[in-house]
């Protein structure tokens, strides 16, 4: 026994392109139904599943990818650099030329912001970071070398690893809650 079809529903706005040429674009309603602008773009949204539907996993991924690139470039700075300016110098060249490069990856790629308006104020910004980053670092170094006056380069760069894992957590957050809080959604 088969049930009845349900009726088809109307949809409630209509339109058609106009006659003026060819390569018009532009649209107009049919009458009786809203007016839809000519210049009306619908952004293409994306239909994340399961936890990548929360922007801050999709942000912590993609942070994740930047920080690992950002991380090795970082400790072999770091390696180069030490034999001719010490630990403590090496490591703040090493912060200082990626963190630069880290705002401007994180810019683009985490926070998916592209405009260059506040690109300027975004890196000033980022120096903060890269002082903090150099406290939190530079006292694991430190700290290191009063436990451990003999380290060498092994120890520091996993004292600089570990004590960079804090430092990135902190980063992350200020990065999302202050310098690029307009693009936390994305």
């Amino acid at each position: 026994m088969e049930s009845p079809a349900a009726p088809v529903a109307e949809p409630t706005q209509r339109t058609q392109q106009t006659e003026s040429g060819p390569e018009s674009t532009a649209w107009q309603t049919v009458p009786g139904t809203a007016p839809v602008p000519a210049t009306a773009r619908f952004p293409a949204t994306r239909h994340y599943r399961g936890v990548l539907r929360f922007p801050v996993i999709r942000q912590l991924i993609r942070f994740t990818g930047v920080g690992i690139v950002c991380t090795a470039t970082s400790l072999a700075l770091y390696a180069l650099l030490r034999p001719w300016l010490g630990p403590q110098l090496a490591n703040a060249a090493a912060l200082i030329i990626t963190s630069v490069m880290n705002t401007a990856l994180n810019r683009r790629l985490t926070f998916k912001i592209t405009d260059q308006r506040r690109a300027a104020r975004d890196h000033l910004n980022g120096l903060v970071l890269i002082l903090v980053a150099l406290v939190i670092t530079g006292g694991g170094l430190g700290v290191l070398h009063w436990l451990r006056p003999d380290a060498g380069v092994a120890d520091e760069l996993l004292t600089t690893t570990l004590s960079g894992f804090l430092a990135t957590a902190v980063r992350f957050t200020m990065l999302r809650h202050w310098i690029f809080r307009r693009a936390r959604h994305r």
